[in-house]
């Protein structure tokens, strides 16, 4: 074997060996998919496993028409939908979807798993905190609930205009 072929059959040896290690895989290849988030929430604490508290006692400030109520927000990829019921005063988040949210994004783990209706509730209102990682998915969030607030507060509007006639 001359010189020529040695290196070229060391070079070839040596390139084999260091890109054993550099296929994709199920983990780690780069994309924050469905699969790798799936991954990392099994070797990771769930942070929106923070138990919100609320107080039953709570009403919501403003005139509010009793009823169900749906508001919606912008969220980092698409809409976000509140619906609320109000009920003597009291606020109840019935439900929270998005529309276009990926995985990926934090705040779609806050809706899917129901923090931010609990801290709608706890609040009352839309003074809510950010979820880490979800800052615009949470203004989005804000932005629903003060749409449904307004749309109760115009019917308790309309309620008292019509008791005054």
């Amino acid at each position: 074997m001359n010189r020529t072929t040695t290196i070229l059959a060391c070079t070839t040896c040596a390139l084999a060996v260091g890109l054993t290690g550099c296929g994709a895989s199920f983990e780690g290849s780069g994309s924050k998919d469905a699969a790798s988030a799936e991954q990392l929430a099994l070797r990771t604490e769930d942070p929106w496993a923070v138990e919100v508290q609320s107080d039953p006692a709570a009403r919501a400030e403003g005139n509010l028409a009793d009823g169900v109520y749906t508001g919606t927000g912008r969220g980092m990829e698409g809409q976000i939908t509140v619906t609320l019921l109000v009920d003597d005063g009291r606020i109840s988040c019935l439900e929270t979807t998005q529309e276009c949210e990926s995985q990926s994004r934090g705040g779609y783990e806050a809706i899917r798993d129901g923090l931010y209706a609990a801290m709608i509730e706890e609040a009352q209102g839309s003074d809510i905190d950010a979820v880490a990682g979800a800052t615009i998915t949470t203004a989005g969030v804000k932005q629903a609930v003060d749409d449904a607030l307004a749309q109760a507060e115009e019917a308790a509007a309309g309620q008292d205009a019509g008791t005054e006639a």
